[in-house]
């Protein structure tokens, strides 16, 4: 099963875990909630941090009694308060199930609204590890200039047709060749709109000199080739998404 589509399932299955967890409280048919809601606590915590930073702050003040508190109100009782002490469910003037019921419809909605971050959250993921792919790849093409300038540039050639092939299908372009080179993916982008004229041409040179260093001919790439086609490189994989 794909990640995003497995993450999907996970948050449904804790939702609906949840749910059913919560409607046994209210039914007083949850002999076991202190046990079950801590399970319930601790996969959900994990998720809402992963998937929603913003809203683990708020997620965990339902549950947890915050230390600089004065008294306990109905504004001010939390899910910590029940399973540690196992109030009446009377105390002073409001109802403590009730309140308890409150956060945990809560916790369950801000659960529940991860749901559509899921897609942006994993993309966020993957692009900053390939970014990162892509840099360590460069780094490692730079080293090579040193030992070996084909070697190099065939590395850095790598690295920008990948990058490429990326760009094509976030655009949902059409590549008629199935191992397409640099050139057979440049086309279509200009084609497409995706790349201007300046860039096309910048691409196109880089494709050329991608050549130079993976195909056996009589002159031998130099040093200053190598190093701007790694250069370009770099640039193609910052500004052309």
């Amino acid at each position: 099963m794909p990640k995003r589509e497995l993450i999907h399932a996970e948050i449904l299955a804790l939702c609906k875990e949840g749910g059913e967890l919560a409607l046994d409280f209210k039914n007083e048919l949850g002999l076991e909630f202190h046990f079950d809601y801590q399970f319930w606590y601790t996969k959900s915590l994990k998720a809402i941090e992963s998937l929603a930073p913003d809203r683990y702050k708020e997620f965990r003040n339902y549950y947890e009694i915050d230390p600089k508190r004065k008294y306990i109100n109905n504004e001010t009782f939390v899910i910590q308060d029940f399973i540690k002490f196992t109030p009446t469910s009377q105390i002073s003037d409001f109802n403590a199930k009730e309140r308890v019921l409150v956060c945990f419809m809560n916790q369950l909605t801000i659960l529940k609204s991860i749901e559509t971050r899921i897609d942006s959250v994993i993309a966020n993921i993957e692009g900053e590890l390939y970014a990162e792919l892509k840099d360590s790849e460069l780094v490692a093409a730079r080293q090579l200039v040193k030992i070996n300038h084909r070697a190099a540039g065939a590395l850095a050639g790598v690295v920008i047709e990948g990058h490429l092939q990326k760009v094509v299908v976030s655009h949902s372009i059409q590549v008629a060749k199935k191992n397409p080179t640099i050139a057979d993916l440049n086309d279509p982008l200009k084609s497409a709109g995706v790349i201007d004229t300046h860039e096309w041409r910048k691409i196109s040179f880089l494709a050329d000199l991608r050549n130079l260093c993976s195909h056996k001919k009589d002159s031998e790439p130099t040093k200053e080739q190598v190093e701007e086609l790694i250069q370009g490189a770099d640039w193609l994989t910052k500004n052309i998404f």
